[in-house]
């Protein structure tokens, strides 16, 4: 009986890890993606919401490529796989999503910051 239970915890455990992102994704903080943006730093913010959200307010000189478009789009937006991209969304889930999907394309110096809900800074509105 023993025997069964190990089996079975060695069973829940193959299944959580396959359901586990593969990727360790780099993060980055606010303070310091805005000192990149004041030393106008060579780097991409992408915005990974949609249109109509970035439009509601997005960070200044972010790029939008929503994430339903990513694989698309983002290899003609940003060409350059050695550029330094940084990518958010709202909360930070969908910049998670993206990030696996950017780093799939073949980029490698790609940095999360998470949600624009957690931005301390000035945002603009409209395109």
């Amino acid at each position: 009986m023993k025997r069964v239970y190990y089996v079975l915890l060695l069973i829940i455990v193959m299944l959580c890890s396959a359901c586990q992102s593969q990727t360790n994704i780099q993060s980055i903080d606010g303070d310091t993606v805005h000192q990149m943006l004041q030393n106008k730093e060579d780097f991409v913010l992408v915005d990974v919401r949609e249109e109509d959200e970035y439009e509601e307010g997005h960070i200044p000189d972010s790029l939008l490529i929503p994430l339903g478009t990513i694989e698309e789009d983002f290899t003609s937006k940003v060409p350059s796989k050695e550029k330094k991209i940084v990518i958010y969304c709202r909360s930070g889930r969908r910049s998670k999503e993206a990030y696996e999907k950017i780093v799939s394309l073949g980029y490698h110096d790609v940095y999360d910051l998470g949600g624009i809900l957690d931005w301390k800074y000035d945002v603009e509105e409209g395109k």
